[in-house]
């Protein structure tokens, strides 16, 4: 058995994500589990290296995570210097958005392998300038698009696959939970400051609008044109310092989408909602012969054979348990963390030249549907998504 060092930069993964998701839920868990392992003469493994602006943090969050199986963790502050060093042939980031491009510049420039957080930009012009950036210097990229790989979605998947909905109608989409405002002792906040501060790169349109892209794109169709309502329901909030400060961009979203398919897809996406639902995030897909409700990691559907029949009468309570013709999509395969799984299929992609299909231009366009979503929410109407 031949083992294959790919030694892979990981800037900016000393925040929540980057280092939950990426560093400790697929690279570790990569090395953990023995390494990628492609036939019986090959397996890869994940060699990391550490890098941000911060040497303390950088250092912790090694120490943390040193172990037997993954050895200790490399780290530096030094990224121009890691970058010239040709162990290392993969760089991701997942520092700010409005720091992406620097970084993105700098690795290219390197003959690095790209991939990245999305989204790869605030702006639609940006966005495609950066993938072109990496198609000119004719170098691998990627973006994360993790939703893709969740058991819900892949269970979803399954059933359009076998015909199951006939013609899809709709789509309704509901993600989001409370998010404390960090004013009250005992409840602090579960997301960053800058989340909330439009100079910082936040807003929750340009945060899920990129993920509702690529959702519904795989799923139902390109989408073709989006109306989009946001809000900042809640003006101020506490950050880290325990300092108040206002929150200047959106904190929800109502959007509705069309897809090339005529299919009709209506998300809200809130910071601001309590949870009274199965997940964090459901859909709710309904066709001529079958509709489904997804979360996170299950799937229940319901055939045109086993929908019940309804009459309305709000003078009586419903003599129907609506949630009793419903049956569940079983775990018929194991379900690893989606995160990982894309992970694997970059690091193969880089070493073997597999397929990878999730390039910066395809992130590019939920950053372009992000900022049309801005768009209509400002000029309150309905607006065509141009193809990229």
């Amino acid at each position: 058995m031949s083992i294959q060092r790919i030694g892979i930069i990981l800037n900016g993964v000393t925040g929540r994500m980057g280092t939950n998701q990426h560093l400790v839920r697929s690279i570790l868990a990569i090395i953990r589990q023995g390494g990628i392992k492609v036939s019986d003469d090959l397996t890869l493994m994940p060699d990391p290296i550490l890098t941000g602006r911060s040497a303390s943090k950088l250092k912790a969050l090694a120490e943390k995570h040193s172990c037997e199986k993954t050895g200790p963790l490399k780290t530096s502050t030094d990224l121009e210097a890691v970058l010239a060093d040709a162990a290392y042939p993969i760089f991701f980031d997942a520092s700010g958005t409005l720091h992406r491009a620097r970084f993105v510049e700098m690795a290219a420039a390197a003959g690095k392998a790209i991939y990245c957080e999305k989204p790869t930009a605030v702006e639609t012009a940006e966005a495609l300038r950066l993938a072109e950036v990496c198609e000119k210097a004719g170098i691998k990229n990627g973006v994360v698009q993790d939703k893709l790989w969740l058991p819900g979605l892949r269970k979803l998947a399954l059933l359009k696959s076998q015909g199951f909905f006939g013609r899809i109608l709709s789509v309704r989409g509901e993600f989001g939970y409370w998010v404390f405002t960090g004013e009250h002792e005992g409840q602090p906040a579960q997301r960053p400051s800058w989340n909330y501060r439009k100079a910082d790169g936040g807003g929750i349109i340009v945060d899920m609008l990129c993920h509702w892209r690529y959702v519904i794109d795989n799923l139902f169709g390109e989408v073709k044109a989006v109306s989009c309502l946001g809000a900042t329901h809640i003006p101020q909030r506490v950050d880290e310092k325990g300092q108040t400060y206002a929150c200047d961009t959106d904190d929800s979203c109502y959007a509705t989408f069309e897809t090339a398919d005529d299919v009709v897809c209506q998300f809200n996406s809130s910071w601001n909602v309590r949870v009274r639902r199965d997940d964090l995030l459901t859909l709710q897909v309904d066709g001529t012969h079958g509709s489904a409700m997804v979360g996170l990691r299950k799937c229940w559907f319901q055939s045109m054979a086993g929908t019940p029949k309804p009459v309305w009468n709000p003078d009586v309570d419903s003599p129907i348990n609506h949630y009793d013709h419903w049956q569940e999509v079983p775990d018929t395969a194991e379900y690893d963390n989606a995160f990982k799984i894309q992970w694997e299929l970059f690091i193969k992609h880089v070493a073997l030249d597999t397929p990878f299909r999730w390039t910066l231009r395809e992130g590019a366009k939920g950053v372009q549907l992000a900022e049309l979503g801005l768009q209509s929410w400002a000029q309150r109407k309905w607006l065509d998504v141009p193809k990229i």
